[in-house]
């Protein structure tokens, strides 16, 4: 015997709102180990619903043409979740916000599915032109926690921008990329091992040419303290050879 009602909700379920909805909470359990059931997520990720009033709220009152209740419909996304994301953005299926506050989506940014944003990531433009000013994310890019993407060019699918990175120039799909201003350090081929997401974009790789210099140098110290140590020794030697003379001359 069905429930009153069982068919409306069904129905309900069936519709592409809620099937994205289904979506999001799923890619929420492949992405973060913490979340431990759908009333959770629904309740307690803010990321998520920064991205639920970017979806069905701002950015449709946007294309509408209604401007100014797109932005306060964002403001108001801004405040609850610390999350900002102008309503001119374009976000793909399957976007992941971790933590989330501190984010800053600008208006001609465009992000790809499946990717994913750690707090403080910035996607910022560098320009005052009125036209594509903000960098677009091809499928599956992981951003990490502080990293500033800034410019109209792209971050292609399957890499990943490294934590407080700062990248100005356009990054290769499957790359890993550091430091300020951003290098790759590693480079993946779409559907090798590495092209999975990988919590906060870190990398084992020890490419980084900031790592090789620092350990060039390090070496160098430990050569330069042996040697020096060395001299110290052969001076005591040396001091040890003169000192009977000394004592002979000044008796």
């Amino acid at each position: 015997m069905r429930v009153p009602g069982y068919a409306l909700l069904s129905s309900l379920l069936a519709r592409p709102m809620f099937s994205r909805l289904r979506e999001d909470i799923q890619s929420v359990y492949s992405r973060d180990p913490a979340a431990r059931n759908w009333w959770e997520v629904v309740t307690c990720y803010p990321g998520m619903h920064a991205i639920w009033l970017h979806r069905w709220v701002s950015g449709p009152l946007w294309r509408a043409g209604l401007k100014w209740f797109g932005r306060v419909a964002s403001h108001a996304g801004r405040f609850l979740t610390g999350v900002e994301i102008h309503p001119g953005a374009t976000i793909g299926r399957r976007f992941f916000i971790d933590h989330g506050m501190g984010i800053v989506i600008g208006e001609t940014a465009e992000i790809g599915d499946d990717c994913t944003l750690y707090h403080g990531v910035t996607l910022g433009g560098v320009s005052w032109d009125k036209g594509k000013r903000h960098p677009t994310l091809g499928d599956g890019v992981t951003v990490g926690a502080g990293a500033k993407i800034l410019g109209p060019f792209i971050i292609g699918a399957g890499a990943r921008v490294g934590s407080n990175s700062v990248v100005v120039k356009a990054v290769p799909p499957g790359a890993t990329v550091v430091g300020i201003p951003a290098r790759i350090v590693e480079g993946v081929a779409p559907g090798e091992a590495g092209h999975a997401f990988s919590a906060y974009a870190i990398t084992t790789n020890d490419n980084d040419p900031l790592n090789a210099i620092l350990k060039t140098l390090a070496g160098r110290s430990d050569q330069s303290e042996a040697q020096v140590a060395i001299l110290i020794e052969r001076l005591a030697e040396l001091e040890a050879q003169l000192a009977p003379h000394r004592k002979s001359g000044s008796g």
